[in-house]
């Protein structure tokens, strides 16, 4: 199992942590990435398979408190204002981050 965290555009976003299989882990964040846009994703998969891998992710919510690490990042609607920061969806790649 791994942990995503979900960050989306709106004001009073929560920055949930959801646990997912590896296998959907890895559907979501291919070749090493560690940050994935929701609309890269279903274009990449198709939006069948994406809907099917964000509703079990749903399922997955984990308290903060309890989680061991942050394994990658799903932005929701924020394509347009994280995308520079991100050009080989690593979270490396963002230069003020503490990476």
């Amino acid at each position: 199992m791994k942990n995503v965290q979900l960050i989306d555009g709106a004001i009073n976003t929560a920055y949930n942590i959801y646990a997912v299989s590896d296998e959907d882990f890895e559907l979501i964040f291919p070749n090493g990435q560690d940050i994935e846009f929701i609309e890269d994703f279903i274009k990449r998969v198709g939006r069948k398979r994406a809907g099917q891998v964000v509703y079990s992710l749903n399922k997955g919510l984990q308290k903060k408190s309890e989680v061991n690490g942050i394994h990658g990042t799903l932005f929701y609607e924020l394509r347009r204002q994280k995308k520079r920061l991100y050009p080989n969806k690593r979270f490396s790649d963002d230069p003020t981050s503490a990476y």
